[in-house]
């Protein structure tokens, strides 16, 4: 999961003080808020060329996809829920070192990290497979149009 971790050594989480973790949090919401954006391009994309699909194994392709988008970005929006969260605890600490158990803080940051690291390989997967399949279907609808051009 070491992919998105931000860590400049294996302590980190344990020895940055709260303004480093505060901002290394914002970082996270703010690539959250990118990814969410993403997503909505990425309906858009699938929503765009269902309507040129002809092939019914294509339709079913594109019925999966949608469905794998959905999930992960019920994973995107928990995880901007939770973020958001995750800063109030942050701020909450920076206002009053005693309002909230830093090793609980500590421990939920690389919970979080680790499932923002899970996120973005499943979002990077689930990008990839739309751009494959769209494609595929693009070049195969492509045939079918030119072979009922070529009939009429």
């Amino acid at each position: 999961m070491s992919d998105f971790r931000n860590r400049p050594k294996d302590q980190y989480i344990n020895e940055a003080n709260w303004q480093e973790l505060y901002v290394l949090t914002e970082h996270w919401k703010s690539d959250l808020l990118f990814y969410k954006d993403d997503l909505r391009f990425l309906h858009e994309l699938i929503e765009k060329y269902l309507m040129w699909i002809s092939k019914k194994e294509n339709l079913d392709l594109v019925k999966e996809l949608e469905i794998s988008l959905l999930v992960v970005e019920k994973q995107c929006i928990s995880l901007v829920e939770r973020t958001t969260q995750h800063l109030h605890h942050l701020t909450e600490l920076l206002e009053n070192p005693f309002a909230y158990d830093s090793h609980k803080f500590r421990a939920e940051h690389g919970v979080l990290e680790d499932d923002l690291s899970r996120f973005v390989k499943d979002f990077r997967k689930n990008r990839k497979e739309i751009f494959g399949i769209t494609e595929y279907i693009i070049d195969g609808e492509k045939l079918v149009r030119q072979y009922t051009d070529l009939a009429d």
